[in-house]
């Protein structure tokens, strides 16, 4: 983290400010790679929903990655960023049959993951090629919140509607050629992964047409030093061991497809604010910020830590605050957190605040969304402007207007 570039940004383009350093992304990108380099076909997917700015977008392109897309809109955003329709896989939960006839006719890859929706989508078109996202019935991930695979998760087809799906394809009206599987996020443990990773093989197997199985995202990332983070080197040979027995059983090779989000971006991006005052009570004191949960939601919604580092003032004498935004409820990025001496105006910085940053932050209190900047070879550029008070009101229709 160079402290003068983002103060730099922070003075030019003012805060609040997300600032995502892309050879930071690369990184990451090289480093997965290099840890699945024993496995001959394979390809990463970037998870759009984690950071869909388009200039991001577009240099993740230039990596050599497809796309993980979640809605149309972000279908739509990707195809404009260049990416080819063969590259983005569009994985949809609970929408309307319009919505996927669209991505159909995008021509983009369908993954399907209701045995409902798969009906639907076979009455139209016959005999077409999907890919479908099961659910492994597995309970895995950082917290409830982000645990997506277990029984009762609304996500991914359950093993009893499998024999359904089989007879549709036996029948014509659906093929089979692909199978998904995402158990969820921050997954730690590697025998998490290697249950979801054996359950997709096994049932690949069941269907004469799969060529390609994607094995989701869910890779932990430290965010803290000393924080734990997942066995890359175990991951791959899990994974490999599964490939060359199902190639000794079933005679087929398959393409392998991960969909990393917060992997590849997390550590990429910085927030920063401005300090606005220090409020003192008998029990504690509140840095209170020019932000809130409106532009980061992560530590309230999913309680996830964020290291805070004072940039104006980084070697100073620690005190213990509670780091708070603006917003008119409980709004609390950190607490009793040990940061070096805050003052008025100082600009602190949110570490690994690149994925689900501002892609989920909102207008809540009528509050603008902030800018965006990007790093690229130690040059700091804008990447989105911040909003004004138009932005707010667009589309509003006022009915007592003369």
């Amino acid at each position: 983290m160079d402290t003068k570039i983002l103060l730099d940004a922070a003075k030019k383009f003012e805060t609040p400010l997300y600032v995502y350093d892309l050879n930071s992304i690369e990184k990451q990108y090289n480093k997965l790679k290099e840890n699945l380099n024993e496995i001959e076909n394979f390809k990463i997917h970037f998870a759009v929903k984690s950071l869909s700015n388009i200039s991001v977008l577009k240099y993740i392109k230039l990596l050599g990655a497809g796309i993980d897309a979640v809605s149309i809109e972000e279908v739509k955003i990707s195809l404009k960023c260049g990416f080819s329709p063969n590259e983005i896989i569009y994985t949809p939960n609970g929408v309307d049959l319009d919505e996927i006839k669209e991505a159909f006719s995008l021509g983009v890859k369908l993954n399907l993951d209701s045995i409902e929706s798969i009906r639907d989508f076979s009455k139209i078109y016959k005999n077409q090629s999907i890919t479908v996202r099961i659910n492994p019935g597995i309970y895995a991930g950082g917290n409830d919140k982000i645990s997506v695979g277990h029984n009762k998760s609304k996500l991914g087809l359950s093993d009893d509607k499998i024999p359904e799906l089989i007879k549709m394809e036996e029948n014509r009206e659906i093929k089979v050629t692909g199978l998904h599987i995402h158990t969820g996020s921050d997954i730690l443990n590697n025998s998490d992964f290697e249950q979801g990773i054996k359950k997709v093989f096994s049932i690949a197997g069941k269907f004469k047409n799969v060529n390609t199985l994607d094995l989701g995202g869910g890779i932990k990332v430290a965010y803290f030093d000393g924080d734990s983070e997942t066995d890359l080197y175990s991951y791959s040979k899990v994974i490999k061991t599964e490939i060359d027995l199902f190639k000794k059983v079933e005679g087929r090779d398959l393409k392998i497809i991960i969909e990393p989000g917060k992997f590849l971006v997390s550590s990429s991006g910085f927030f920063l604010t401005k300090v606005n005052n220090i409020k003192s009570t008998k029990e504690q004191d509140f840095v209170q910020v020019n932000s809130g949960f409106n532009h980061l939601v992560r530590p309230m919604l999913y309680g996830s830590h964020h290291d805070i580092i004072n940039l104006s003032n980084p070697n100073d004498y620690k005190q213990e605050y509670d780091v708070v935004g603006y917003i008119c409820e409980k709004d609390t990025f950190a607490e009793n957190r040990l940061i070096s001496k805050v003052s008025k105006n100082d600009i602190l910085c949110f570490k690994n605040a690149g994925a689900y940053g501002f892609s989920m932050s909102s207008n809540y209190n009528s509050r603008i969304k902030p800018a965006e900047a990007c790093i690229l070879n130690g040059k700091v550029k804008k990447i989105r402007n911040k909003q004004d008070l138009r932005d707010i009101l667009k589309g509003q229709i006022d009915i007592f207007k003369s």
